[in-house]
């Protein structure tokens, strides 16, 4: 599967290793070069410095060809908009957005994105472990 993942922060670069572990062709984006160093030397996908939800971007990474798209950056607004992009311009079938503030889920699902709300997930987890 070729995915392209925006966002080299910490869970961009978990999801990139271990999708690239797993066989697939990974691409990953960043407004940051030097966030690219947190990818390791084991790491073999393409790297493209710029804005995530940037069409000409976008398409140095691949996503005229990509089957999964995943934002991850640290901003609700950019993951959503680089998503609804990755959807809607480009027909990516698989797209997921990672949101911050819960309360926003309900409007991103309004949009018809797929999201992760780390808050969330985080809580019922650490509940699910307490109880």
């Amino acid at each position: 599967m070729n995915i392209i993942i925006v966002g080299c922060g910490r869970v961009g670069v978990a999801l990139a290793q271990s999708m690239s572990a797993a066989g697939h062709e990974v691409n990953v984006v960043d407004i940051k070069p030097k966030a690219f160093d947190r990818l390791g030397t084991e790491f073999h996908g393409r790297l493209v410095q710029g804005v995530c939800f940037d069409r000409d971007v976008l398409i140095r990474a691949g996503i005229e060809e990509a089957d999964a798209f995943a934002a991850v950056t640290s901003s609700d607004n950019a993951n959503a908009l680089a998503a609804r992009v990755a959807r809607d311009r480009f027909n990516v079938e698989r797209v997921v957005a990672r949101i911050y503030d819960p309360q926003r889920r309900a409007l991103y699902e309004r949009l018809g994105l797929r999201t992760v709300s780390t808050a969330t997930w985080g809580a019922t987890q650490i509940e699910r472990l307490l109880t």
